[in-house]
């Protein structure tokens, strides 16, 4: 575990990121998709991050290209993709057992960010 992961809570700006990534900090980056919009997280050694704002709000995307652009600018290459809204089909009767975090970042898409 890097120090920087010490000091991680479940919020980071692009700021602190831009800098934790200059001083080792080497996370899984899962974008979640809830629906049409999606947030970024950080998958570390001291737990999960939150892309935030400096207000500490969890910064939304409407689309994959501008998260794309922005942690590919920073040196990131690679992440999961994730959804949030695939448990069961209530209308049509289908049961669903909600994925642990674990399982949806298994089982996610491999996207890229170059």
């Amino acid at each position: 575990m890097t120090s920087i992961d010490m000091t991680l809570g479940d919020h980071i700006t692009l700021k602190q990121l831009s800098q934790a990534l200059r001083n080792g900090f080497s996370p899984i980056v899962e974008v979640e998709s809830m629906d049409g919009i999606y947030k970024v997280r950080f998958h570390h050694a001291n737990g999960v991050s939150d892309l935030s704002n400096a207000e500490g709000h969890v910064s939304t995307f409407l689309g994959t290209g501008e998260i794309r652009d922005t942690l590919g600018a920073l040196g990131l290459t690679h992440g999961v993709l994730t959804f949030a809204d695939q448990c069961g089909d209530e209308m049509i009767g289908v049961e669903g057992k909600a994925m642990t975090p674990d399982e949806m970042l298994a089982y996610g898409t491999r996207i890229s960010f170059r």
